[in-house]
């Protein structure tokens, strides 16, 4: 092991004099904790990088979760007990006030035990396997009616191996690729989703639903392929920021890793202008939509146009729509991640979030000013290189005097 991936010195907290649990009910009134996923295919640097994070000077006290499946066995094993059969998680302090600790599974049983100790941190970050998928990870803390109440998801963070991320998207292991239907819209058990187009990988997966990539190891590549690979990354998620550095070692902890808001607002620094680059990355790609402000009265239908696109993949019939043949949902299509911004004509707006088939319609957080236009961002598989069509059904759905509940 590398010495710069030599993880700090551990301490137990039991053996701490001032280490006694704190509860929700010797401190009431507590905020909720952010907590950010880290996702990454194995070898991308996620460990170095929460590292780095745990001993750099940021003012916060931070309670990590590192997934023992990872690509950090010989770091966490040791965090990890067995008692008559039965896994234990062991807390232990790592500095800086931050706690970390080895759980087996994603980390909801861990988030449990560690609010028993809520006030002693003040933010999460989860550390996910090398072939974990966040889709089916981030609704949990997201939507979820008992984690709810303590912590919010923050943002997903996926750190990507500029040297290996293009055999990884081009040339994935079958250990690698992943279905072409997401778990998230299993219920439906009437109809066979399999399909036989572009090759899926985890790593295609990870990107996707980033809100935050870290470019790492750019230091193992030439500008030449570095151009390239950005480029790619682009292609899959244009709406996630971009960070470039080499050894996980980020100029700045707050906005890259820490206190994202990634589902409190709508980046506006989206260039809405150059999404749409499916030619680059056939498996996944990102397209936008621009339309006019709306009246209060169509926000309702804007969840019905989500549901439909997000529930049962396919768009909803519209008197005004072009032919079957022409519309992006005569193919089958799957939205991984979804944000926007509702611009109403009364002067309020709305801001829209999904994950896989969760997803919110929500007044903004911090209020803020008014906006003249609708902006939708969707990332997903079989989107298809143009934006039109999806717009145009857009625009009609909620326009339409007349709607019904078939779908093309």
């Amino acid at each position: 092991m590398d010495e710069e991936d030599a993880p700090p010195q551990l301490v137990d907290v039991s053996q701490l004099p001032d280490s006694a649990p704190s509860t929700s009910e010797d401190t009431p009134g507590q905020a909720r904790v952010p907590i950010t996923l880290v996702t990454g295919y194995l070898g991308a640097g996620k460990t170095t990088l929460l590292n780095y994070i745990l001993t750099e000077k940021h003012g916060k006290k931070i309670a990590v979760i590192m997934n023992e499946f990872g690509d950090s066995t010989d770091i966490e094993k040791p965090l990890t007990v067995n008692q008559d059969g039965q896994e234990v998680t062991e807390w232990m302090e790592v500095g800086n006030g931050c706690i970390c600790c080895s759980v087996k599974d994603s980390g909801v049983m861990a988030i449990e035990s560690l609010m028993e100790r809520r006030g002693t941190f003040d933010y999460i970050l989860l550390e996910t396997t090398g072939l974990a998928d966040p889709g089916n990870i981030a609704p949990i803390f997201w939507v979820d009616d008992n984690l709810g109440s303590s912590i919010y998801l923050d943002g997903i963070v996926t750190l990507v191996d500029a040297k290996n991320i293009l055999h990884l998207l081009d040339e994935p292991t079958p250990e690698e690729t992943v279905s072409s239907h997401s778990e998230a819209n299993q219920h439906d058990h009437d109809h066979d989703h399999t399909h036989a187009g572009p090759v899926l990988s985890m790593a295609h997966m990870q990107i996707s639903h980033a809100d935050v990539i870290i470019l790492n190891k750019v230091d193992l590549v030439t500008p030449g392929e570095l151009e390239r690979v950005r480029d790619r990354i682009v292609s899959i998620n244009g709406a996630a920021k971009i960070h470039v550095t080499d050894h996980s070692k980020t100029p700045k902890i707050e906005g890259v890793v820490l206190d994202l808001h990634a589902y409190d607002h709508l980046d506006e620094a989206v260039d809405f202008a150059q999404k749409g680059h499916s030619h680059i990355d056939p498996a996944i790609s990102t397209i936008a939509l621009t339309t006019p402000r709306i009246t209060p009265a169509q926000v309702p239908l804007v969840d019905e146009w989500l549901r439909s696109l997000l529930w049962d993949s396919k768009l909803p019939i519209v008197a005004q729509k072009t032919t079957q043949e022409d519309s992006p949902s005569a193919k089958e299509f799957e939205i991984h991640r979804l944000k926007g911004i509702l611009a109403i004509e009364d002067g309020t707006s709305r801001i829209i979030q999904a994950v896989r088939d969760v997803f919110e319609i929500r007044d903004p957080e911090p209020a803020e000013d008014s906006k003249t236009q609708c902006k939708i961002v969707l990332i997903g598989r079989g989107l298809g290189e143009d934006a039109l069509p999806w717009q145009r059904n857009f625009e009609a759905y909620i326009s339409s005097e007349t709607r019904h509940g078939d779908k093309v």
